[in-house]
């Protein structure tokens, strides 16, 4: 029952147009509503052992007719809830951001966010109405350009890692933070899974995906150029991107393989921060050239410092205090962790923007089986081996396209249940078991 409940919830995310439609929201009929969804939950392939045998489950509780009414009323009154919910914060006044920060209370420290309920995520594509800055036309504006050096580009190849200063103004950052805002504001379902497990206050893959204003950052900033310029290419796409506010657990030591449908050397990875790093902890900690290292399986997100074969870079620390506006960019298997606070409760913000690039040239790597997998989620139809071009891995340099842009207003663009059951069904069995207890080990990193 609990597998249903969470099934139906699913669906009713990948198919945004029940909740929040990109120009109004839905008029249908309850009974249209629940029907619909049910059928469309009977009808869920079953491509995996794990996978179908749930869905089976589920479809023998939905076909009770008790359940189903349960199920029914129970849809129906999240849906009026969420709708609800919705209207009143459209209608309050936004809190500042003087207002949201945490207190000491009574000699007790007070989160800066509180973990949104579950009848407060929202669904569909979701647009802040912000304008850009520098008087940038959306979707009509070329992107904008900042030189880097040559020195900063030999430092990335050599160290795996580069801290470029200062690319984006306070026009820039203010954007991003009321971006940011709007986002925590109004949660989406897709933060659901990484804000309830209390990894970050918050947290949402492929935010470009729902939220228009990420998408537009990317289209008209300096992004794409920079990361050209870093990796000597003439074309920048986006693979995969994560909104982060505040990592409550902190992450050890490891590399990172949610790269999107890319190898390590087609990726690019970058941090775009919006706040300045405490004293006490959350700055990013890099082994210097670890990027060279061949003894880490490209499988691992966990790594043993200790290990053999690292002898050579375990005890080189780069360490970076970001500043907002600032841009952290590295090899996307250079070893690096960031602690965070001791108790696990953030009294400031720290809100970065970052993710992974592809380069020109490109191809798709199906990554199913692996955990790779779990950064590319989207109903493209992509084949192994093909040209990466596809709505799904937008190009923002050295330009946008405009028909990729339509399609993600539209919402053709973004994950589907039936995609994911799909996809997913290929992590069942020790190896990805092992995989996961990788990851896992990751968890935890915190300043002493």
């Amino acid at each position: 029952m609990k597998f249903a409940s969470t099934t139906l919830l699913l669906l009713l995310a990948s198919n945004g147009e029940a909740f929040t439609s990109p120009k109004s929201s839905s008029s249908r009929q309850r009974t249209e509503l629940a029907s619909s969804s049910f059928q469309a939950v009977q009808t869920l392939p079953g491509s995996s052992s794990v996978v179908s045998s749930e869905v089976e489950d589920t479809t023998k509780v939905i076909e009770d007719k008790d359940s189903t009414n349960f199920f029914m009323d129970a849809a129906v009154d999240g849906v009026e809830r969420i709708q609800e919910n919705k209207k009143k914060r459209d209608e309050a006044p936004p809190k500042s951001i003087k207002q949201a920060v945490a207190e000491k209370v009574e000699g007790q420290k007070r989160k800066i966010l509180k973990e949104p309920n579950l009848w407060e995520y929202n669904f569909g594509l979701q647009d802040p109405e912000l304008t850009l800055p520098h008087g940038i036309e959306a979707r009509v504006t070329v992107p904008e350009l900042y030189e880097i050096t040559q020195e900063q580009i030999d430092t990335l190849e050599r160290d795996g890692v580069v801290h470029i200063k200062g690319v984006f103004d306070e026009e820039w950052v203010e954007y991003l933070r009321s971006a940011t805002s709007h986002q925590v504001s109004n949660p989406h379902f897709w933060a659901f899974a990484g804000t309830a497990s209390k990894l970050y206050d918050y947290i949402q893959r492929n935010i470009w995906q729902t939220n228009k204003a990420f998408a537009d950052f990317y289209y008209h900033s300096a992004m794409g150029n920079v990361l050209a310029q870093c990796g000597k290419t003439d074309e920048i796409r986006v693979s995969t991107d994560l909104l982060m506010v505040n990592p409550n657990k902190g992450f050890k030591w490891h590399q990172d393989n949610q790269n999107g449908p890319i190898t390590w050397d087609e990726g690019i990875r970058f941090w775009i921060t919006m706040d300045e790093t405490p004293a006490e902890y959350g700055a990013p900690v890099y082994l210097k050239g670890s990027h060279r290292n061949t003894v880490v399986d490209e499988q691992a997100v966990f790594v043993d410092i200790e290990g053999k074969g690292l002898e050579n870079y375990k005890n080189e620390l780069l360490e970076f205090r970001t500043m907002p506006g600032d841009m952290l960019i590295w090899h996307p298997r250079t070893i690096h962790k960031v602690d965070g606070p001791s108790d696990g409760i953030w009294t400031s913000y720290r809100r970065v923007l970052g993710g992974t690039v592809a380069k020109g040239g490109s191809t798709y790597h199906d990554k199913r089986g692996t955990g790779g997998v779990l950064s590319d989620l989207g109903r493209h139809n992509m084949e192994d081996g093909d040209k990466l071009s596809s709505s799904f891995f937008p190009i923002v340099y050295p330009a946008f396209d405009k028909n990729e842009a339509r399609d993600r207003d539209g919402g053709s663009v973004g994950r589907d249940i039936r995609d994911i059951a799909t996809k997913l069904g290929g992590l069942a069995g020790k190896a990805s078991g092992d995989k996961f207890s990788s990851f896992f080990k990751v968890l935890g990193s915190q300043s002493k």
